[in-house]
């Protein structure tokens, strides 16, 4: 996929996890002029673990909890604070987990609206989302790793 293309999905807000990789994705958008972010939520099995992931990346100074609407508020404060705009993409979001299916779909409502915010200030704001289906079950006594990444 050309820069165009990339430049083209940037422009509508929302860039197409199928059609481009990752790394063309954050090279595109920091090429572009815009704050480019990865979003690890390989791990994260609630909304308050993707958020965490989001307050990770971003490097926020305090997590913000499971509150929707504060995602909303510290997106378009980070997006008023730059130049042109900024990009997110979401790895690995376990959208086919059963904890995570409405939250997903949420999540994504609020990028949406954090594109329009960016439309109506002069700001792009450009997110991607890498569906990863549900993560597997875990294997019979065996903790899972947590999200900290820290081993037991």
């Amino acid at each position: 996929m050309s820069l165009a293309q990339i430049n083209e999905m940037f422009a509508h807000g929302v860039v197409d996890a199928l059609a481009v990789s990752e790394q063309d994705a954050l090279a595109a958008a920091t090429e572009a002029g815009l704050a480019a972010f990865a979003v690890d939520c390989d791990r994260a099995r609630s909304r308050s673990a993707v958020l965490r992931a989001v307050v990770k990346a971003i490097d926020y100074p305090e997590f913000f909890g499971g509150n929707l609407d504060a995602l909303y508020d510290c997106l378009c404060d980070t997006l008023s604070d730059q130049k042109v705009g900024l990009f997110l993409w979401f790895r690995h979001l376990h959208s086919g987990d059963p904890a995570l299916v409405e939250d997903a779909k949420a999540i994504q409502g609020v990028c949406d609206d954090v594109v329009e915010f960016g439309q109506n200030n002069e700001r792009q704001f450009a997110y991607a989302i890498q569906h990863a289906g549900a993560h597997p079950a875990p294997e019979p006594g065996v903790d899972p790793t947590p999200y900290s990444g820290r081993e037991g």
